[in-house]
């Protein structure tokens, strides 16, 4: 019916007094001005490093401050023609109801980036689509209401009560969005890598033993593939592969949240290498393959990440949440869903009936910065210095600049980390007839070189600490995180309690990690906490006395410190 109608929306010189939109010309803006980077702000860092990695992946953060441009979105464009408003970037169409899919222009450049340069090789007939959401919680949320049921304790039974298979450790807005709707969150094992296909507490173990008496079997996965947050895990293509398997075995949708998929870092297998003898991964390896076969994206920057699952989705059974948070800014709250049609128009209709499309000022500006004016005598202004848009080159070698920053803070936190993770001790032992230098080295915290995202995830071997059998690893875990935030060491880290997504994972594993995020902090801030941890770690070790311990713990107490933990996982988990 709504198809039928818009016919009449195209008659020339009709006179459309049957809507009700607010007049444009009421609208308080008369246009939208920033200034904005240019495409080159930054310098990448190559997509094939040298082995070991020096010079690109490890001076300072490349920045150009004067790589400028001025963006311009004007009041109103009048571009004639069958397709203007595809192409009309103005505040008129922006401000006005839109619709729900999203603002046009914009609509239409991620589409095609989604389909010919991100995902340039999906294998079911036709490709997917997309819909823009205002951000990847929003479009989890979507995604959750439109493929499970909302299940009530004391009203629904056990056995309609459905899952939500998720890493042993994950990102736990997510989990956060699914408990309200009953769902019975389901831990699966993780390794260095990500989520375990098979071995005990891997996905076939779950699924294959799994007990009826907590409900349905899970019929969805929630999973970060790229620099997994909290553990900075990336899946390669063979574990992919064997998860997928099994999703077609046991008829389960992946929901695949890829906000760091620009951030592989090619480098840090060859630093692992160089540090350790042995690689991150020896499946997950951007920078050394194309991974778009037989089709190209058209660049080879895109074309040496590890995929998405929807490169391996032969059954359209693949959810992608992607967001312009890590790429643009997180205030953005914008992103978008890419999956199978039919899946897409369900989500549309949830859209239609809740947030309806972003926020116009959002997508108008995010639009005239990557596409720029779309005729001669379009008074906008784009994102490139000439007043263009930056177009799907610029776009591109803005992720790429992106990636090399990143990549550089990666390469600093972890080389000071890789330096300090060992507390050398030395002595003199005697015999009945020799005396002796000894050194002994004691293992504080290990990690692995993250392949990508934002995140550092450590393990702490609290066995080598001389408190270890004389108290808990829980009080000796949050002994340290207090410790960590005295003087003169004044560093805040995550502690991994509040990445588990059940009480029972947190008890048994939360305490042996912390997470470091290389990110968010000043460039040149990124050494100097990193070598604070690295000391703030080595006088905790030098405590001998478990009154200090003691006095820690009750410090964070004291100071409010457990907030963090129970906003989590609630006040009746925390149990120091």
């Amino acid at each position: 019916m709504a198809d039928q109608k818009n016919i009449y929306f195209k008659i020339p010189g009709i006179q459309n007094i049957a809507g009700g939109l607010p007049n444009n010309n009421y609208f308080p803006f008369d246009t939208l001005e920033a200034r904005a980077a240019v495409p080159n702000r930054f310098t990448p860092t190559p997509n094939k490093p040298v082995d070991p990695p020096v010079g690109g992946q490890t001076h300072k953060e490349s920045s150009d401050p004067s790589a400028v441009s001025k963006i311009v979105v004007p009041k109103a464009n009048e571009t004639s023609g069958i397709d203007a408003v595809l192409r009309n970037i103005d505040l008129k169409s922006a401000l006005q109801y839109g619709t729900a899919q999203g603002y046009p222009p914009l609509y239409v450049f991620l589409r095609q980036f989604t389909r010919e340069n991100l995902h340039p090789n999906v294998p079911y007939a036709g490709g997917p689509e997309i819909i823009l959401t205002c951000g990847s919680t929003d479009g989890f949320a979507k995604t959750l209401e439109a493929l499970s049921n909302t299940w009530i304790e004391n009203r629904d039974w056990v056995r309609d009560r459905e899952g939500l298979l998720v890493e042993e450790f994950a990102y736990m807005n997510a989990v956060q969005a699914a408990r309200p709707r009953g769902m019975n969150i389901v831990p699966v094992a993780i390794d260095g890598e990500g989520m375990l296909a098979a071995g005990k507490g891997g996905l076939a173990d779950v699924l294959e033993n799994w007990d009826e008496t907590k409900g349905k079997r899970p019929h969805l996965i929630y999973t970060v593939t790229i620099g997994q947050n909290p553990t900075s895990g990336t899946l390669g293509i063979q574990r992919r592969k064997d998860i997928y398997a099994l999703c077609v075995k046991y008829d389960i949708i992946i929901v695949e949240d890829d906000p760091y998929w620009y951030l592989q870092y090619p480098s840090a297998n060859a630093s692992s290498v160089a540090a350790r003898g042995v690689p991150t991964s020896t499946d997950a390896e951007p920078g050394q393959h194309n991974y778009n076969s037989p089709k190209s994206s058209g660049y080879p920057f895109l074309d040496s990440l590890v995929p998405s699952y929807l490169s391996v989705d032969t059954e359209g059974r693949v959810v992608r949440l992607d967001t312009f948070s890590k790429t643009v800014a997180p205030g953005c709250r914008l992103g978008w869903i890419t999956t199978q049609p039919a899946l897409i128009e369900r989500i549309l209709r949830i859209t239609e009936t809740s947030t309806q499309q972003p926020s116009g000022f959002v997508q108008s500006m995010i639009a005239e910065l990557i596409m720029g004016p779309q005729a001669s005598h379009d008074d906008g202004r784009g994102g490139a210095r000439d007043g263009k848009g930056w177009k799907m080159d610029g776009w591109v070698r803005w992720l790429e600049g992106l990636r090399g920053n990143y990549e550089r803070r990666m390469q600093t936190m972890c080389s000071v980390l890789e330096d300090g993770k060992y507390l050398v001790k030395s002595g003199r032992r005697q015999s009945i007839s020799n005396e002796w230098s000894v050194v002994e080295k004691a293992l504080m915290y290990d990690f692995i070189w993250p392949l990508g995202g934002m995140f550092l995830w450590l393990h702490l071997n609290l066995s080598t600490h001389p408190l270890f059998k004389k108290t808990t690893k829980e009080k000796l875990s949050h002994g340290l995180w207090v410790h960590l935030t005295t003087n003169p060491y004044l560093v805040l880290v995550a502690p991994g309690l509040i990445f588990c997504p059940t009480k029972e994972q947190a008890e048994d594993k939360g305490w042996e990690y912390f997470r470091l995020c290389f990110a968010a902090v000043d460039e040149e801030d990124v050494e100097r906490a990193s070598k604070a941890f690295v000391e703030g770690v080595k006088t905790f070790w030098a405590k001998k006395s478990l009154d200090d311990i003691e006095m820690s713990v009750q410090q964070g107490i004291e100071e409010g410190c457990n907030t963090i933990m129970i906003r989590h996982l609630g006040p009746q988990d925390i149990n120091i």
